[in-house]
């Protein structure tokens, strides 16, 4: 069960290049107060996907100076919540995890045009706002950072 005011989410998927980039990038404009947000991939890439980057400036989010790192065993096995995008749980957490782990089947926006990233970063943004909104009321959060 989470810890009230301690929460901690860890985004995962196989580069840390473009989905698991938005959905942290989501949660660190939206969660209130007292969420640790990380990302990570499985295998990183070298660099964020220059059209994700694309897609979230047009959302106002600057992930320009994001770099694809790999989630270490100890931020997934901590995580309150394991969301896990194109890797499975056990990929992203060998070690195993305590908390909520959750697979987001959501598209990979490499080699996708920017149309099509639109339509992921859409579906990423919703479901982060459902995931704050039910850790919100959860742990009895008010407000958040961004509407």
């Amino acid at each position: 069960m989470p810890r009230i005011g301690m929460t901690a989410i860890a985004f995962a998927c196989g580069h840390n290049a473009g989905r698991s980039q938005m959905a942290a990038a989501f949660a660190r404009a939206l969660a209130p107060p007292g969420i640790k947000v990380v990302s990570g991939g499985v295998s990183p890439a070298r660099e964020v996907n220059p059209v994700v980057v694309a897609a979230m400036a047009e959302k106002g989010i600057d992930i320009s100076g994001e770099r694809p790192r790999r989630l270490t065993p100890d931020e997934a096995a901590s995580a309150d919540y394991l969301i896990t995008m194109g890797c499975s749980p056990d990929e992203a957490c060998p070690a195993g995890y305590r908390g909520d782990a959750r697979d987001w089947a959501l598209s990979d926006p490499k080699g996708k045009p920017i149309e099509e990233v639109r339509k992921i970063r859409n579906e990423v943004e919703a479901r982060v706002r459902a995931l704050v909104d039910e850790i919100r009321a959860r742990n009895g959060h008010r407000g958040s950072k961004a509407a």
